[in-house]
């Protein structure tokens, strides 16, 4: 039986620094593929160091999760992180029981949550109202959890590079504010034959 996610009221918990839990996250991620939701976990991840296996989406909102499927599946020797937003998978809820039902072993979400669409003027958004996305997860079959601190944080990095029976996914409660933007590359060719080089695959 599945352990029932217990999580503190987000208006208590006044969240981690986000800068310091995607770095905390990514600290030595060797061969780790990252794949970012668009906006503010983008800026996290290139925050924390650009890399030529970090693939930064500018678009296509809600896909993440389901694009890092694609990814795990298609590279089943190598681990696969898609980090993205609260408001970015809430959008894309409906892939996490296709993530669950495809069993990826793999594949590992991370969920920024800071109750809030950061990218449209930090209105407040459902988790914001009390939605838990580790619960819809979890429901939908997948090994869900909520981090609150750095420590779980690290606990956890170290699940990132050993297969799973599944797919895991975390969601790491951090501060509601606008922090500086740290722009990765914003051109989409560029950054996909880079990534293909990554992968040792040709160019087109």
């Amino acid at each position: 039986m599945v352990k029932p996610i217990t999580v503190k009221p987000m208006s208590k918990v006044s969240g981690l620094d986000r800068r310091q839990a995607v770095a905390a996250l990514l600290k030595d991620r060797g061969d780790l593929l990252v794949l970012c939701g668009l906006g503010s976990p983008s800026y996290d991840v290139h925050a924390a160091g650009d890399h030529d296996a970090n693939y930064y989406l500018w678009g296509a909102m809600g896909a993440a999760a389901l694009m890092g499927l694609g990814l795990a599946q298609a590279r089943p020797e190598r681990d696969v992180l898609v980090i993205t937003g609260d408001g970015e998978q809430l959008m894309g809820l409906g892939g996490l029981a296709t993530i669950a039902v495809a069993k990826p072993t793999n594949l590992t979400i991370v969920v920024i949550d800071n109750g809030h669409f950061g990218e449209t003027g930090m209105q407040k958004s459902h988790t914001g109202h009390g939605l838990e996305i580790a619960k819809l997860a979890q429901a939908c079959g997948l090994e869900a959890r909520v981090l609150q601190s750095l420590e779980e944080i690290k606990a956890s990095r170290t699940q990132l590079h050993r297969k799973s029976k599944g797919p895991r996914l975390y969601v790491i409660k951090v501060k509601a504010e606008n922090v500086p933007r740290s722009l990765p590359p914003r051109d989409a060719v560029h950054l996909k034959n880079r990534f293909r080089t990554k992968l040792g695959l040709l160019l087109s």
